[in-house]
């Protein structure tokens, strides 16, 4: 059976036990995780290399083991390694990030969101990110526990999708929409 009732009235429990309410600052970061990960499986599903796909088949395995992290109240849970994010995978991301940098060339302006779904959907994922990214220093600042490799994940992160949307942008041939100063007072 699906459900358990034990949520009817408004609270949850955390791994560990501690019963939280469903407005709690830790479930909605958490949930942003959540949220993270369906909207990458949805740009998994645009038309995209066979080689971006698999980056981003592990990147939804480690905001799943993100998510878990969140979701664990340390006090009375230890954490596993399957709630662990790792210097490997923060360099992980970074030695993705170098790779498709290298061969994009330079654009001095801002980006717009846009081009293709594939491109678009990065950007989503961005910004969803920056949100997640936002929640953990609040959780942060409120519990002052939150592991610095975590945060360094997800801040790494916003840049992969970010560097992402620009390749995908040129492997499609996508137009790219500059941010126009001009076409404000239109």
């Amino acid at each position: 059976m699906i459900y358990t009732k034990t949520g009817d009235k408004g609270t949850t429990s955390l791994i560990g036990g501690t019963r939280v309410s469903k407005d709690d600052l830790r479930l909605e970061t958490y949930g942003t995780a959540d949220e993270l990960n369906s909207f990458v499986g949805l740009l998994r599903a645009q038309n995209i290399s066979k080689e971006i796909d698999n980056v981003l088949y592990v990147i939804q395995n480690q905001l799943f083991v993100l998510g878990g992290y969140l979701a664990t109240d340390e006090s009375v849970a230890e954490l596993t390694t399957a709630t662990r994010i790792t210097p490997v995978m923060v360099s992980g991301l970074e030695k993705q990030i170098d790779t498709m940098e290298a061969n994009l060339p330079v654009i001095r302006k801002f980006i717009l969101p846009g081009g293709d779904q594939a491109v678009s959907l990065c950007h989503v994922c961005r910004t969803i990110t920056r949100r997640l990214e936002r929640y953990m220093v609040q959780l942060n600042n409120r519990i002052n526990s939150l592991d610095a490799n975590a945060l360094i994940y997800v801040n790494r992160l916003s840049d992969f999708f970010f560097v992402l949307a620009k390749r995908i942008m040129f492997e499609n041939k996508c137009e790219i929409f500059a941010w126009d100063s001009n076409k404000c007072v239109e």
